[in-house]
């Protein structure tokens, strides 16, 4: 999954209801399954629609008399979410499968709208080749599971070799600390002009680009569940690994080891790093998805040839370099079945059909997904993808999904504010985690463990 805008807001829903397709009743036949997905904004990708189309076929051809009625919705990710939650309210207008970002799991349990899938899972043999975190992403707050994960993305350091020996660095970089990677960007710095060291997303404009790619990525190096306590089922204030985190983005930008900060805060930076500052030259490394060779091939949106050989991979690393040594952030979308469907066992064996090895290889062929299967990592075919997709499907045994409850984009906000005050103002990294303190408590109403620094 990439990067996703967090916020759904009121307008959103007004918007959602006018001008979306798919709405309205589809009947009750017992023999036609609906199934509700999201359709890129561009028309020029629909590989999700020839997928379906096949797996339709195939669920007819394997259940006679049974059949699947595909229902695409067309819309930014936001309107998605927004209008599947509409169609969900009731049995009239649910669909029986839906597509189902990890992302708002917990906000549509809590509102009803989904099946938990245990029962199915139990005697499902497939879900033992699930990786243990990947299960966890479709995990609900009240311990159940409500979706079957279709695969993932992973994050990583892309760095460039030809700059790195320009430099004099090594060509086999792997940094086993904050402190390391740090001393690499000044040393680019120094020896570079004119080439921006490091690039991590940080402030308002990127959005998740920044709070989860950024900030999180760095953040899960510093300890055991650093922004929300599961156990407890409270957020973390007061967290010296926050403000460890704010030093760190201090330094990048202060010291001028990343791009300008006017620059860092744009919107539209992750897209000029993917088709401009990576493919040119211009940053030598950038924290980054696993999905960035997409732009680079030749069908992709920035053609790059050398792609494949002029850039190199090394995790993350955690901050002083304690077990296990890296760190990674994932999202991915999942397969869930409505609470109001009429019709659960046969919208399962359609789950089912979806999530074959098979198929879930062919997906993530089509789809540049990480594997979340073992029997998918394996694969011959799925193993010569793309250059470093064993890389990144390596990462995912290390990897963390975010807290994924209701109040999360509110809280993301208050991150992306945190990271943009010190990253464009002289606000101190101490000053800007006691200001995202105060602001945890009230979105929160006070549901808050507050580690002391």
């Amino acid at each position: 999954m990439r990067p996703t805008a967090p916020l759904i807001l009121a307008a959103t829903l007004a918007v959602a209801a006018t001008s979306l397709t798919g709405c309205g009743a589809f009947g009750t036949d017992p023999n036609t399954l609906k199934i509700v997905y999201l359709r890129n904004t561009d028309n020029k990708v629909r590989h999700m629609d020839a997928y379906l189309s096949r797996v339709k076929d195939e669920f007819e051809r394997a259940h006679p008399g049974k059949k699947v009625k595909l229902i695409p919705i067309q819309a930014a990710q936001p309107d998605y979410w927004v209008k599947v939650q509409q169609m969900m309210r009731s049995a009239k207008t649910t669909p029986d499968v839906v597509y189902e970002d990890t992302f708002i799991i917990n906000s549509d349990v809590a509102s009803g709208y989904l099946r938990p899938l245990d029962r199915y899972l139990e005697r499902w043999r497939d879900w033992d080749q699930f990786l243990p975190r990947a299960r966890t992403a479709a995990r609900a707050e009240d311990g159940r599971t409500y979706g079957v994960p279709m695969g993932t993305d992973t994050r990583a350091l892309w760095f460039n070799k030809k700059l790195f020996a320009k430099a004099g660095l090594p060509t086999d970089w792997r940094p086993r600390s904050w402190d390391e990677l740090l001393s690499t960007a000044r040393t680019l710095k120094k020896r570079l002009p004119g080439v921006t060291p490091l690039n991590v997303y940080t402030g308002k404009g990127p959005g998740e680009a920044s709070v989860m790619q950024g900030f999180e990525m760095l953040l899960y190096g510093t300890g055991a569940d650093p922004l929300y306590d599961p156990g407890a089922r409270k957020w973390v204030a007061g967290s010296q690994g926050f403000e460890d985190v704010l030093t760190f983005l201090d330094t990048v930008y202060g010291e001028g080891l990343g791009p300008h900060p006017s620059d860092a805060v744009d919107p539209n930076v992750p897209t000029r790093v993917a088709t401009e500052l990576l493919p040119e030259r211009k940053v030598a490394i950038a924290l980054d998805g696993s999905w960035m060779g997409q732009f680079w091939i030749r069908s992709g949106g920035r053609p790059w040839p050398a792609w494949s050989k002029e850039l190199g991979r090394a995790p993350m690393p955690t901050q002083y370099g304690q077990p296990p040594g890296k760190v990674s952030m994932s999202g991915g979308w999942t397969w869930a079945i409505p609470a109001k469907s009429q019709k659960p066992d046969l919208a399962w064996k359609l789950v089912e059909t979806l999530q074959s090895q098979p198929n879930a290889v062919e997906w993530s062929l089509r789809d540049a997904q990480i594997a979340v299967r073992a029997d998918v990592a394996s694969d011959r075919r799925y193993r010569a993808s793309m250059p470093g997709i064993e890389f990144f499907t390596g990462l995912v045994r290390h990897t963390h999904y975010r807290p994924a409850l209701p109040v999360y984009p509110r809280v993301s906000s208050a991150i992306g504010e945190a990271m943009e005050a010190v990253t464009t103002s002289d606000t101190s990294p101490a000053a800007a985690a006691r200001d995202y303190d105060e602001e945890l408590d009230s979105i929160t109403d006070g549901k808050v463990v507050n580690r002391d620094r």
